[in-house]
């Protein structure tokens, strides 16, 4: 059986077959992720639970240790790795490379939702989970710096702002503002004062939630008109803290400046970042694992400027990490050679063969064959990156190989006195399926 023979006995249609081969694959390039190495997806699940105020011991003991327990019966876990902090623990649970990920998620909330009996009571939120990569990092990180403004305002506008655009950008999976926290009210209560009134720090945290409620105050309905209540009865500032009465003792009412002191700060005192030796909110930008960096991070440039427009003027916004430099730089290096080798190749044909259809088919099957193979990667969800296209470096070389040998087999035939026809079914017949 000859495999080129219908090729051989039918040139327009394998001339038409070969111009849409190589527009699909010039199509299939376009599309084609961008990326440092190729993509691996390993079913990894992140697990992050709070207790303000807890010891690490605390909460390994009370907070991880149960969700550990109801993690491991999931069927398909490889490995649980878990770290408690102060006021938090993070678990990071492996499966099977054949697990599904979104399967395990499933799991994973299931666990959660049955360990909540064995969790502390005051936990401020349920544990959550989120699906990670070790693979991922980040593609870019932004830095918001201001001279005039604080850190709190400043993380205002990323978090209100910066955050939520760039997580609306094609190729953005998500945003992540850090280097500073939300802003909130801070007390410092003296133990000494408070024991003499003979109150607990629990009963001054149970006293302040109960008066700053801000609740519905109600309406008033009328035959044509209705009127709805409001008050600004909400404390926002340190400063209307100062003098809330806590309670009555001997007739006397007793009030927080008393007992200590309430002044404005962040929820989370110990978070901070830097740019250089300035202090400054951090962007961190996570992009989609089937996205294209190098896009991803120009369309986030393109959005800068209008999100700086958006923002008070005395907030910078600059780079502080590119991740594609380096991926731009080693990509085009390969590309490069990519390009140059079958400009060699093509002229070593035309030195020794010194014939120029040869040398023409040799082209021509050249770029034919790296459109065919970029066609081939994208279907099967490949990417361009330095071990493809090193790769696909490697092949043009056996392509022109093939090719010469084809050629030159048929032009054996035609000088044995074969009609050029004839020589092209013997010869391709005799070495088509091996080069195949």
């Amino acid at each position: 059986m000859n495999i080129c023979a219908p090729f051989i006995r039918r040139p327009v249609g394998t001339s038409l077959l070969a111009i849409g081969l190589f527009l699909a694959g010039m199509i299939a390039y376009h599309f084609m992720p961008v990326a440092a190495i190729p993509r691996v997806d390993f079913p990894m699940i992140n697990v992050g639970a709070s207790l303000p105020g807890a010891d690490p011991a605390t909460v390994a003991s009370s907070l991880a240790a149960p969700l550990e327990r109801r993690l491991a019966q999931i069927a398909g876990v490889t490995e649980i790795t878990s770290v408690s902090t102060l006021g938090g623990c993070g678990i990071t649970i492996q499966f099977d490379l054949n697990r599904n990920v979104d399967g395990a998620a499933r799991d994973v909330q299931a666990a959660i939702n049955a360990s909540a009996g064995d969790l502390p009571i005051n936990l401020p939120n349920p544990p959550t989970y989120r699906k990670i990569n070790p693979a991922d990092a980040p593609v870019m990180i932004l830095a918001m710096q201001s001279d005039i403004l604080p850190p709190v305002q400043v993380f205002e506008y990323g978090d209100s702002i910066i955050g939520q655009r760039l997580s609306q950008v094609e190729g953005v999976s998500q945003a992540i503002i850090s280097g500073a926290d939300k802003s909130a009210v801070r007390v410092q209560v003296n133990p000494g004062a408070l024991a003499s009134t003979g109150l607990s720090l629990e009963d001054v945290r149970s006293l302040l939630s109960q008066v700053n409620v801000d609740s519905p105050k109600g309406s008033f309905d009328g035959d044509q008109l209705s009127y709805a209540l409001a008050s600004n009865d909400q404390l926002l500032e340190g400063k209307g803290y100062q003098n809330l009465i806590l309670t009555q003792r001997s007739n006397a009412p007793i009030r927080l400046n008393a007992l200590g002191r309430a002044f404005d700060g962040t929820e989370n005192a110990r978070v901070a970042g830097w740019s250089g030796t300035n202090r400054a909110v951090l962007v961190i930008i996570f992009k989609q694992s089937d996205a294209n960096v190098i896009e991803t991070v120009d369309r986030i440039r393109a959005v800068l400027p209008q999100l700086e427009r958006w923002i008070p003027p005395s907030v910078k916004i600059r780079e502080l990490s590119d991740r594609t430099t380096t991926i731009r730089a080693s990509v085009h290096d390969v590309q490069f050679a990519l390009l140059l080798s079958i400009a060699l190749v093509v002229m070593v044909i035309f030195l020794f063969l010194r014939r120029f259809w040869p040398t023409f088919i040799a082209s021509i099957t050249v770029p034919l064959a790296l459109a065919g193979t970029f066609a081939f990667m994208y279907l099967c969800h490949y990417s361009i990156d330095n071990l493809s296209l090193m790769a696909v470096t490697i092949s043009v070389g056996f392509v022109v190989d093939d090719a010469i040998v084809v050629i030159e087999n048929i032009h054996r035939f035609i000088e044995n006195g074969e009609e050029p026809m004839q020589a092209a079914f013997k010869g391709a017949r005799q070495i088509g399926f091996t080069v195949i």
